[in-house]
């Protein structure tokens, strides 16, 4: 076997392998997400249509320069689709695993077919090839007028999509804002409390937001209800609670593989000293607090601007939790 003829397959297989060893200990690498393009959008449809089209006579060199790109395109979320449908999803590791096997399989199956070709398909990269292949020398000054243009047109778009996958724009930002019951799940909430009885519930804030943040949390016991007749929230009651903090946190990555983390979480243990349906209100706020009108002498800050803070969150303009408590 002559493997200078297989060299395009050959280098799929050492680039798809060189490749895994980035991710794993190259992650950053700006090699490593250029690679990975061609891995992705070329590498898999190009050893599929050179192992089904062995023979020269089957498909000219651009027909299989298109196929390559198109049938990848529609390779690589078939793979995903069978991956979803598995213990393992679609995480990194194994779309990477996954890739590397299929390219690795068709390249060794593309030799395989090649070597038994009767006119195999050998693709020889030269300016004569490229000439011949774009039909330059019967071309009109317009025709390569035109396909020069197109070949600028390629490069640009291609340089363009390989600029923008290796300088991506960073992702959302957001603030993770939630509270669990006493055993640290999302169940057994204190709803449910006798005058006086202390009530515990664990607040929680991932910060995502690309930078570090100061949080203010605020803790308010409203007592409020729903007007039908003017569509309109009434604020009966509305004091505060003691605990309120602050805390400043660094930004952390979203990962979406493996298992989440919390980055910041407190108990909160409260009491309410008055029978009835409350609303226990948490309201978080980014690098400073609203200020606040004065105490009112009742300590109810229902008939006073505060309680737009209230009125705001509940329309989702602040970002707050609310725990609705049955007191007895």
């Amino acid at each position: 076997m002559e493997w200078r003829k297989h060299w395009d397959t050959l280098t799929i297989i050492i680039l798809s392998l060189f490749l895994d060893f980035l991710i794993v200990f190259f992650p950053d690498s700006i090699v490593r997400k250029a690679l990975g393009l061609a891995f992705v959008l070329f590498f898999p449809g190009y050893v599929f249509i050179t192992a089904l089209f062995p023979e020269k006579k089957e498909l000219d060199n651009l027909e299989r320069l298109a196929l390559s790109f198109g049938l990848s395109i529609a390779i690589v979320p078939l793979i995903g689709l069978a991956l979803n449908y598995t213990p393992w999803g679609i995480r990194l590791t194994p779309i990477l695993v996954s890739l590397t096997v299929f390219n690795t399989a068709f390249a060794l199956a593309a030799i395989y077919r090649r070597e038994t070709a009767i006119e195999p398909w050998i693709p020889r990269i030269t300016i004569e090839k490229i000439k011949e292949e774009l039909e330059w020398d019967e071309s009109s000054k317009l025709d390569k007028a035109l396909t020069v243009i197109l070949i600028i047109a390629i490069i640009t778009s291609i340089g363009t999509l390989a600029y923008v996958v290796t300088h991506p724009k960073p992702g959302e930002a957001f603030t993770e804002f939630y509270i669990l019951g006493p055993e640290g799940i999302a169940d057994n909430y204190p709803t449910d409390l006798f005058v006086g009885e202390n009530g515990t519930v664990i607040i929680g804030i991932v910060n995502h937001e690309h930078r570090n943040v100061t949080y203010y949390v605020q803790i308010w016991l409203v007592n409020l209800t729903w007007d039908n007749t003017t569509n309109t929230t009434l604020i009966h009651e509305m004091y505060p609670m003691p605990g309120w903090f602050n805390v400043t946190l660094p930004n952390v990555p979203v990962n979406i593989e493996g298992n989440w983390t919390p980055q910041f979480e407190t108990n909160y243990t409260f009491s309410i000293d008055k029978p009835g349906q409350w609303q226990v209100w948490f309201l978080l706020f980014k690098d400073k607090p609203p200020e606040l009108p004065p105490a009112p002498p009742d300590g109810n800050y229902a008939e006073t601007d505060a309680k737009n803070l209230i009125l705001e969150a509940i329309n989702g303009t602040v970002q707050s939790l609310k725990l609705n408590v049955r007191v007895s």
